[in-house]
């Protein structure tokens, strides 16, 4: 178990790692998931010169997710199965991902994931409820920007209405105030069994080139506004988004 993009214990994400051996079955990897009961739980098996990764939430598999390859790559490093410095290949539903762990540090290359302009469906105003200034469809979610960071942070949406999009996740973002941090962000995904997710890196997957068409920049200190809360750099490179932040490991276990 890791707190993915958090720096002490008890922050961050926490996502379950399974390194396993041989093959196994969907059935058995939805089950572990489930008895985990974290957002993601990543299995983990060697497959030629690289990993292949696989993310389960309790109730289903997902495409892509940042905090649990953040947590596998620091795993493997932790445990000797890959070198500190080098070179992460993973294997994915969602493609090939790359992750380097350098002095506590994990960056993660991801597929930068545009969002398109798009009307905004009926009554989702009223299930975040905050003012919908811009909405987006990106390849596995929607993006909501609104008014300001205060309202991103005191946002109380209806889940039982969320739950009812059809839709992987709902991404709400704002501006940051000021300060240390560039943008603001909340996750939630209902639909999936995680009412509010606590870090997503595949959400910033969306973010950074977002952010990057309003503003121009390409990097940016982005804070995820969870009750746990989560930070990570975000850089947009071409068609690719790197994600810098650092993982803690908080227990071990061995399944029978």
């Amino acid at each position: 178990m890791v707190d993915a993009f958090a720096s002490r214990p008890f922050a961050g994400n926490p996502a379950g790692v399974c390194l396993v051996e041989e093959e196994v079955s969907e059935a058995w990897m939805q089950s572990v998931a489930r008895e985990v009961r974290q957002s993601e739980t990543a299995f983990v098996r060697r497959k030629g010169y690289g990993w292949e990764i696989r993310w389960f939430t309790p109730t289903a598999e997902v495409a892509l997710c940042g905090h649990a390859t953040c947590a596998a790559a620091h795993v493997l490093v932790e445990e000797g199965e890959e070198d500190e410095g080098a070179l992460i290949c993973f294997s994915s539903a969602g493609g090939d991902l790359e992750a380097v762990v350098d002095a506590g540090t994990v960056t993660l290359t991801f597929p930068a994931l545009p969002a398109e302009a798009a009307p905004v469906p009926e009554g989702l105003e009223a299930a975040l409820g905050v003012p919908v200034e811009d909405f987006r469809v990106s390849t596995y979610d929607w993006l909501v920007r609104t008014g300001g960071a205060i309202l991103v942070e005191a946002a109380e949406p209806d889940m039982k209405m969320l739950a009812g999009f059809p839709v992987r996740g709902i991404i709400l973002t704002a501006a940051s105030d000021g300060g240390r941090y560039d943008i603001i962000s909340r996750f939630f995904a209902p639909s999936l069994g995680i009412p509010e997710d606590p870090v997503t890196g595949s959400a910033h997957c969306v973010l950074g080139p977002y952010w990057q068409r309003l503003t121009g920049r390409d990097h940016f200190q982005a804070f995820q506004a969870s009750e746990r809360g989560g930070e990570l750099t975000v850089t947009v490179d071409g068609n690719d988004v790197l994600l810098t932040a650092r993982a803690v490991t908080v227990m071990r276990g061995v399944l029978e």
